[in-house]
């Protein structure tokens, strides 16, 4: 009869009714106590002089992507003999706390000084038999069904869980001859390698592709041309810098909208989530939000960030954001195209105010300065920059996307390995 554990655990590779899927000929299955040894005592006679160098992985030395160690350290054989899990070459090093065991941190012990090393007690320990390949059990308990359904074992209070050593012990585990183990770790080393390049190509495209909207505004304010432009300080070209509002935004309340720092969020506004405020005729008529205005955070982590106003509902903004009213001899676009510029944030960080929480006020910030081209040419500007931001949108879309269906190649490609498809 099937041990519970293991009833349950075949759920992962079939289904209850069924048992086991069948497998390949020449394959069988077995369960992971049955072909491996799990937290395998340490070797009888182990003794070396206290201040012998030898091998220690702490979680952190293991890389979750590559599932290999790459930060290994170097301690006396006397500061780990005691109280930490030994392991040998070829074993394989299992996280067994959560969120480590769910995030990958699971890697075959290579390169060790003596044969033999030690690590943190989060390890749980997967000596592979001779039947088995290590590449080959690392590769299986490493497929995110398996890491995904391991949390429901998981035992313990709340930041202390771990995967109990019986979870692993009861694990199917499709185990085709030791030569075609080798064969399919190879595809899958192979394979898995074109992936990771891959990734890391699309990676540094779309983090190349994220510094465009700056390289488009130093085109913009850093130019030639723009060394020509008459300057003038905000002050200059705005009609009005004001305060926003004190009040306590209050839910239960519809219209007006009550602008705050916090709905502003990846460059947007959420209105139909932003709260109502009680607030007299004439202190709305003064605060009233209108296409144009742009709106500047004065303290807190976001200080100098700006938000431009389209298209609003009927909405006043905090006391906690200034906002600025632009004249007609410039666009409100360009003037925010400005504000996202490394020439703004330049004197923001020049002028800003009060240490460990900066701020900037109506003062300070009317004083920042900016080339002001004639009026025609900001329209031709702004259309310009329009046209290439909604390009990058594009691109940034394809590069994410492609990045979205890499990420699960990895674990389509051992599925297909430990099937018998490779």
């Amino acid at each position: 009869m099937v041990q519970p554990t293991l009833r349950k655990n075949m759920n992962l590779l079939g289904s209850e009714k069924t048992e086991l899927r069948p497998l390949s000929v020449g394959w069988r299955w077995a369960r992971l106590g049955e072909v491996c040894e799990i937290n395998p005592r340490r070797r009888n006679g182990l003794a070396y002089p206290d201040d012998r160098p030898t091998s220690f992985v702490p979680m952190a030395a293991v890389d979750e992507r590559s599932g290999s160690v790459v930060r290994p350290e170097t301690r006396s054989f006397a500061a780990v003999q005691r109280g930490y899990t030994y392991f040998e070459e070829g074993d394989i090093l299992f996280a067994k706390i959560t969120p480590c065991m769910q995030n990958g941190k699971h890697a075959i012990a290579r390169n060790l000084l003596d044969g033999f090393g030690f690590g943190t007690t989060e390890f749980h320990v997967l000596r592979p038999s001779l039947e088995v390949l290590p590449e080959w059990l690392h590769y299986f308990v490493r497929q995110p069904g398996i890491l995904q359904t391991a949390t429901e074992y998981f035992t313990g209070t709340v930041g202390q869980r771990r995967l109990p050593q019986s979870y692993l012990e009861g694990l199917p585990l499709p185990l085709p001859p030791r030569g075609q183990q080798k064969r399919i770790v190879s595809i899958l080393h192979e394979q898995m390698a074109v992936i990771e390049r891959t990734r890391t190509a699309t990676e540094a495209q779309l983090e190349a592709a994220k510094t465009l909207p700056a390289a488009y505004l130093r085109e913009v304010f850093n130019s030639p041309e723009a060394k020509q432009w008459p300057i003038r300080s905000v002050s200059q070209v705005c009609e009005t810098i004001d305060y926003g509002f004190t009040a306590s935004a209050d839910f239960s309340v519809a219209e007006p909208r009550f602008l705050r720092i916090t709905d502003i969020q990846n460059g947007g506004v959420a209105w139909d989530r932003v709260p109502g405020c009680q607030i007299a005729p004439d202190e709305e008529a003064a605060h009233r939000l209108v296409d144009g205005d742009i709106v500047f955070a004065r303290t807190g982590a976001t200080t100098g960030k700006s938000f431009l106003v389209k298209n609003p509902p009927r909405a006043v903004f905090a006391s906690y954001l200034i906002r600025l009213k632009p004249t007609q001899e410039v666009v409100s676009d360009y003037m925010y195209a400005f504000f996202q510029s490394d020439s703004y944030w330049k004197q923001i960080r020049q002028a800003a105010r009060g240490g460990a929480q900066p701020n900037v006020n109506a003062t300070l910030l009317g004083s920042i300065v900016l080339s002001v081209p004639p009026i025609e040419e900001q329209h031709q500007l702004v259309k310009r920059l329009s046209e290439q931001f909604s390009e990058l949108q594009s691109l940034l879309k394809k590069l994410e996307g492609q990045l979205s269906a890499i990420q699960v190649l990895p674990a389509s490609l051992l599925r297909s390995a430990f099937s018998g498809e490779l």
